[in-house]
């Protein structure tokens, strides 16, 4: 490879990576508004998508899920990636509650190249997958006692789903290619900003999933989750 080639991958990494953090950063307000609507997109189009059949099973029995629709992923060597996304819990009824806003965030050292945009759904199955996202501040992976199976197409489909684990993660690609490490290790990171800014107080993940909080513009979202 050319010392070129070695250059421009370097920049293309540089590029999406404060892409990714534009996007982190963007104003709270707005960012809620097109989270929900983007999340609503991609639980539709992962349920129709005939190459995730599975998807559809998994949702109908979550204990709750992690809705990430565009996850920004760049590398080259040492990689990252980021991307904002909503939490959503099912009450004690099986009814879905009041979404939760965090980040996903990753960083990683290995042989990989490129950049992708990724829609991201992590399905939890139970109470104890949910408890260690919230008390461990989102940490995925062995090292929480929890077990993580991918299912994914296009350059995720190397993945495979783990029918036994505690949370399933959905992957579809939006944009290009990468090579590189799975989601083990990743964070996902309570968004207070925004939490705040769509509930329009001081809330918590804890009372959000409780029903201590609601929104009406929440409700397209619940109703898509429930089948709706």
């Amino acid at each position: 490879m050319t010392v070129r080639k070695w250059f421009k991958g370097l920049m293309i990494g540089a590029v999406a990576l404060t892409a990714a953090c534009a996007q982190l950063e963007d104003a709270p307000e707005p960012t809620t508004r097109n989270l929900i609507d983007h999340a609503v997109f991609t639980i539709n189009e992962f349920r129709a998508n005939p190459k995730l059949k599975p998807f559809a099973h998994h949702l109908a029995e979550a204990r709750a899920v992690v809705v990430l629709p565009s996850v920004l992923k760049a590398g080259f060597f040492a990689g990252g990636e980021g991307g904002n996304g909503v939490l959503v819990a099912r009450d004690a009824n099986g009814v879905w509650g009041q979404p939760a806003f965090y980040t996903l965030a990753a960083a990683s050292i290995g042989v990989q190249f490129g950049v992708q945009d990724t829609a991201i759904v992590l399905i939890i199955r139970n109470d104890g997958a949910l408890k260690s996202i919230m008390n461990h501040q989102g940490k995925i992976g062995g090292d929480t006692g929890i077990s993580i199976g991918l299912h994914g197409i296009g350059k995720e489909a190397s993945t495979t789903t783990n029918m036994g684990a505690d949370i399933v993660a959905f992957a579809s690609s939006n944009l290009g290619a990468y090579l590189g490490a799975s989601l083990e290790g990743a964070v996902l990171v309570v968004r207070n900003d925004l939490n705040t800014a769509f509930y329009g107080k001081d809330v918590t993940p804890e009372s959000i999933i409780a029903g201590r909080s609601t929104d009406p513009r929440t409700e397209r979202l619940r109703s898509v989750l429930g089948g709706g």
